[in-house]
Parts: structure tokens; sequence; C-alpha cells
């Protein structure tokens, strides 16, 4: 049986570095570069050990950060292009499953010059396109003692990363669940996997893939009854085709509305879910599908949780703030007077299941408030979806893709695989949230929807964040920029800052009375901070609030 390692090889430009992250955040892996191990421990660049210390140097360098990469438990590991070529640094690859990225030379050229982030490569100097040519020629019959090749020519990263995810399966002696082939014939894409220690689960983003949930509830596992639960809103769009799926995958179904609206996220309406569930007969071999944006998913999840002590359930979220945020994690519960989401319990789905094209009858607000996850995940983890999404601000729906949103939800399973109780980095994912959920409070949970509120929540913690010397002023401005390009708010009129301060007090994240405020050292990279003075809050809410 094959270790817990992927190694990627082949030339460069195969594109290891880029697909490396994208194979480790569908595992929860953790990802590591070579040449980012060799540098560090060196102290100097890839290119001044090559002319200071020469090339047979180097390749012990390299053997010794590849022995130091591969022992490391489920990572995915890239490897310079040379990797393979000396005999040690093969006895190390054998340790691990290895996968040769084939590209073409001139491909790999051409994407080499496109990226001007490109590092120098001391051994494609002066005619990338030859060099590489020679590479092949030299290579190739190592490269081709890998346990698995892939065609990278025509593959885009994120199907790449699908078909290295389907070998491993299968290197493991088992089939993914989850197939990676043409759609049309009964398979779905997976956009990422939660794994936490009490559960692993798929999140499926896939045009269309609402109306093949059935077979998807059956590839989970799932057996007994399907008791759809959704709101008045979204009911009569899409609770008929969820029955009308799942019948198709031979469950039973019966199906409950609640109320639409933030304002029925209560335990009354949870109660309510309860006595329908238990009218039903309801048994622990039987699973909640919960069809909705956040307060469906947040509310029935709970419901599911709760009964009979714990029964399965399934996400299939309708809105984009749902579909990035709410529906992955495991957070379950309801709002409280005193504050959002202050009654729940961690409990993780079975699956998640995304189909895009559900987005289209979503009401421009509901949309535009969906944006504000994405943005914030970008801002505190990924600088490179910033640049994208700042690219596409000038028609944000033509950036609305499966692909964004497997993006984001790959941020957010990579942090909950690593830290589902919040005990640590999932902090993060809080960014702009300890005042944005203060404004829901304050205003009774109707005057700004979710993202809305988190919105000019990140424009609070981005004013704090200058303010304790974390972040630059221009930094600050580009968040801003940001953030109004996708059509949200900045600041929260009218509201009284004392109150909402007040409010603050409830959040989940206050320990000993001091707020952990999560912060901003620089775009895409956030930190936590219990040191923060209340006048410095106050400062940042006097331009924002008032």
């Amino acid at each position: 049986m094959a270790p817990e390692c992927i190694v990627l090889v082949g030339l460069s430009g195969s594109g290891k570095s880029t697909v490396g992250p994208l194979v480790a955040r569908r595992l929860g892996w953790a990802f590591t570069d070579t040449d980012a191990l060799i540098e560090q421990a060196a102290g100097r660049s890839i290119p001044e050990l090559f002319a200071e210390e020469g090339e047979a140097r180097f390749r012990e360098r390299e053997q010794a950060a590849l022995r130091d990469a591969i022992a490391r438990h489920r990572t995915v590991v890239s490897t310079g292009g040379g990797a393979p070529t000396t005999p040690g640094g093969r006895a190390e690859l054998a340790q691990g499953f290895t996968v040769w990225l084939v590209v073409s030379p001139a491909r790999a050229a051409a994407r080499l010059a496109e990226n001007p982030a490109t590092p120098d490569r001391p051994l494609l100097a002066g005619d990338a396109l030859g060099r590489l040519e020679s590479q092949l020629d030299a290579r190739r019959r190592w490269y081709e003692l890998a346990d698995a090749a892939v065609d990278v020519d025509y593959l885009s990263p994120e199907q790449a990363a699908d078909e290295i995810v389907r070998l491993w399966a299968e290197s493991r002696g088992h089939a993914p669940r989850f197939g990676h082939e043409n759609a049309a014939r009964g398979a779905w894409h997976v956009a990422a996997t939660v794994q936490t220690p009490g559960a692993t689960y798929p999140i499926v983003v896939e045009p269309g893939v609402l109306d093949q949930l059935g077979s998807v509830c059956r590839e989970t596992g799932l057996t007994g009854r399907a008791f759809v639960v959704t709101d008045t809103g979204v009911g009569p769009l899409f609770g008929q085709r969820a029955m009308t799926a799942l019948a198709a995958g031979d469950f039973e179904t019966a199906r409950f509305e609640i109320p639409a609206g933030e304002e029925q996220k209560t335990m009354a309406t949870v109660g309510r879910v309860h006595d329908w569930l238990l009218g039903q007969r309801v048994e622990r071999s039987d699973f909640v599908v919960c069809v909705g944006g956040g307060v469906v998913t947040d509310l029935a999840g709970f419901a599911a949780a709760t009964t009979l002590r714990g029964i399965d359930f399934v996400h299939v979220p309708t809105t984009l703030l749902g579909m990035v945020d709410a529906s992955v994690g495991g957070k379950t519960g309801v709002d409280h007077a005193m504050g959002k989401n202050l009654i729940g319990a961690f409990a993780q789905p079975r699956a998640v299941v995304i189909d895009p094209e559900v987005l289209k009858t979503l009401p421009e607000r509901q949309r535009r408030a969906g944006w504000a996850e994405v943005v914030k995940h970008g801002l505190i983890l990924d600088p490179r979806l910033v640049e994208d999404l700042e690219k596409g601000a000038t028609d944000p729906l033509a950036m609305l893709s499966p692909e964004l949103i497997g993006r984001s939800v790959a941020i957010k399973a990579e942090v909950v695989s690593e830290d589902e109780k919040e005990a640590g980095r999932r902090t993060l994912l809080n960014y702009g949230h300890t005042i944005g959920h203060a404004i829901e409070a304050v205003t009774g949970y109707s005057a700004y929807l979710h993202g809305e509120a988190v919105a000019v929540g990140m424009h609070a913690a981005g004013r704090i964040s200058v303010a304790m010397g974390l972040l630059s002023a221009e930094e600050l401005e580009r968040q801003q920029r940001l953030i109004t390009a996708y059509g949200l708010p900045d600041r929260a009129p009218g509201l009284d800052p004392a109150e909402v301060i007040a409010a603050t007090a409830s959040d989940k994240k206050v320990r000993s009375g001091r707020i952990k405020w999560v912060l901003l050292e620089g775009i895409g990279r956030a930190a936590t901070r219990n040191d923060v003075p209340d006048e410095v809050v106050r400062e940042a809410l006097a331009g924002i609030l008032g």
C-alpha cells in the first residue's frame, strides 16, 4: 500500500506548484515545495545556490529536502524538474506515490513566459524551449518510473487535481465514491473534501447536480428516508426538484417548509422541525436534506443534529453565501436575542451538494451579499484570489463560475479540516464577523443581510488593523475598492457605535472579557489579536457608523 504522500514530478512549467496545493486542499493535507525547503535551509535562492555551489551540490540538497518532505504525514510534494535524475533522488521518490505531470515543452515554455512571477531557473537560461526539449529527452526514462502520469497540456489545474485524487484513491485499493468523468455519465466534480476527526465528506460543485441529488446521496452511503427541509422562499423554486431527484434515487421522501427570513432562525422554529420529524416517525437511519440559504442549512442542520441525538443530513445550499460559507464546516444553530448563532452545535453533514445554476434565480441583493464571503476568503488566506477578483470586478456576474465557487469552498474546507471546532486557525474565517454580527443583532436581523453586515465589519476590522500598525493605509484602500466593486456596503449609517460595541460582548470569540479580533497583516495574511484597545475600536467605528 502506498504511503500517505503524493509527489509531483515533471518539467518546469508542468504546473506542479499550482496543482499541488489544489490536490492538498481536496484531500485535507499539507503542501510542500522542495525548492522552498532548499531555499529556507540554505538561506539563499536557487539561482544563487547553482551559481555558488554547482548542480551536483544542489542535487544533494534536493535529496535531503525530498527526504524531509516525504517523511511528513499526509503531504503533497512539488519537486524540481530534475529531482528524479540522480539515484539518491529516485530512492527518495520511491517512498511516495509519484505522479508525473506530462507537459509538452512548447506548452511548458508558454506557461513560463506568461507567468511574470516565475522564478529564475538556471537550467533554462537562454533558449527555454530548446532546453526544455533537451531536458525531456534526457529525463523521460526517469519520469516514466512514476507510479502514475497525468497529461496536463489541455487540463485546467482543477481538472488535473481531480485526476490525481482519483489515481491516488485507486492506488489505495479503492475507487473514489464520486467519479471525475463527464457529469452526463452520472459523475460529479468534487471541489473539496472536508476531513475532520469525526467525519469525511465531499463538497460537490457541478451545474445541474440538483437533479442528481438522489444518486449523490446513494453514493455517499445514505439509505433511509429523506426528509427535505426548506423555506417558503426556496421551496416553490427547488423543493419539488429535490424531491423528484431523491425519488429517482429510490428514497422515500417528505417535505417541510419553514417561513423564510433570518428572524425565523430561532429555537421556536427548530421546535417546529423537531415536531414534524418526530411526527413522521423519523428513525436513526433516516436523514435530513437542507435545501436553502444559510438560515435553512444552519437551522435544519441543528434540528437534525438534535433529533434522536443526531441523524445524518445533507446540505443543498441555494445562495452564494450558503455555498461558500454556511454549508461548509459543520456549524449549525440559531440566533438568540443577545447575539447571532449563540445556540448551536458542531455537526458535520454527510455531503454538500452545490448546483451553481440555481443562482440564476437568486435576487441581485442576495447575490451581492454572497460575494462578501468570497472576498473574505481571499483577504485572509489567498492573495491570488484577491487579484483574480480585482481583475473581474467590472463584471461580477461573469466571475460567478463553478470554478470560482470551488476555489472559495476549497479554502474553507482546508481550514475546517485543520481546525474543526475553531480552536485555532479556523478563527481567521471570522474576519469582519465580530462587528458584522453586532450590526445584525442591533438591527434585529432585518436591516442588513449577513454578507452586507460582514462587509461593513471588514471595513471596521481593516481600520483597526491600520491603527494597530499591521496593515498599510494603501492596503486598506485596496480592500475597500474590492468590497465596493462587488456592490457591498462599506458603512452602516445611523447606528449607535456604543450600542454596536456593547453587542460585541456576546461574540463567541470573547475570552476573559476580551475580544479575539481577526485582523489583517497584509492582503492574504490574517492574524488574531486580543490586545486591541477599546479606544481604537471606537475610533474605527466612528467613521463607519453614526
